[in-house]
């Protein structure tokens, strides 16, 4: 991670879960790292709890990742205060699981999935390229997938929710091509967890002793990767907590 001290980090989706835990893991590893979450004062209480030298290297901003243009201001306003984006993470994620896809009056609830889980995660990777490409960064962008995104499982629950990330996986494709043909050596990455404990779950006790994953898991496979040498690219990676039967 030592190249990447002082650079510039945004990671989707940060006030809770695995955007969280990523934001902490970033900036105890020496990025200037932006939070965007919907529920900014969650951050603020993040950075009460770190070191004060780690907490000034942590930053809130507020963005709704299903308007293009709270995403077009978020990134102008961080390439005018830090300078822009060398690595994001594309945390933000929601899901749908008691709205079925076949259900009646179900629009609002597939549009919210889809806009949150695939199209504002290009808008994301389009700014963020764009900002690397304008100041010729060898940067990464980082998508947080699952392992739905590469199995539907037999549940009725899942509405439009594997959809999207089957999407994320063909787009972590075509986004390493596009870098490729562009003659970049810019990553991309699909991080693909197994079942993480965060607030898209039930309750603990619904899941019972079902094993898990923490999201600090999740964020220390994101550390993995954007520690790799430059000429390494970690394409895609499947976390499962140990004995989990999908």
């Amino acid at each position: 991670m030592d190249r990447w001290a002082g650079k510039v980090a945004v990671v989707t989706g940060a006030s809770s879960g695995i955007g969280a835990a990523t934001v902490i893991a970033l900036a105890k590893a020496g990025m200037v790292t932006i939070g965007l979450a919907r529920r900014l004062e969650r951050i603020d209480e993040l950075k009460q709890k770190l070191p004060t030298e780690v907490a000034k290297r942590l930053h809130g901003m507020r963005c709704d990742v299903t308007k293009e243009e709270d995403i077009l201001a978020t990134f102008s306003a961080i390439e005018d205060r830090f300078g822009g984006v060398d690595v994001l993470i594309n945390n933000a994620g929601i899901a749908r699981s008691t709205v079925g896809v076949l259900q009646a009056n179900n629009t609002q609830a597939l549009r919210d999935v889809i806009d949150t889980n695939l199209l504002g995660l290009m808008l994301c990777s389009r700014e963020a390229y764009q900002s690397m490409k304008k100041r010729s960064v060898d940067g990464h962008i980082v998508h947080i997938n699952s392992i739905l995104g590469h199995k539907v499982l037999p549940m009725g629950t899942l509405n439009v929710y594997p959809a999207t990330k089957f999407g994320v996986t063909a787009l972590t494709e075509v986004m390493r091509n596009e870098l490729r043909m562009a003659g970049t050596k810019i990553k991309v990455t699909s991080v693909s967890p197994g079942l993480v404990r965060t607030e898209i779950l039930p309750s603990s006790t619904a899941l019972g002793d079902m094993p898990i994953l923490e999201p600090e898991d999740i964020a220390d496979a994101i550390l993995y990767a954007l520690g790799t040498p430059q000429r390494v690219q970690i394409h895609e990676l499947t976390i499962k907590p140990v004995g989990e039967e999908m």
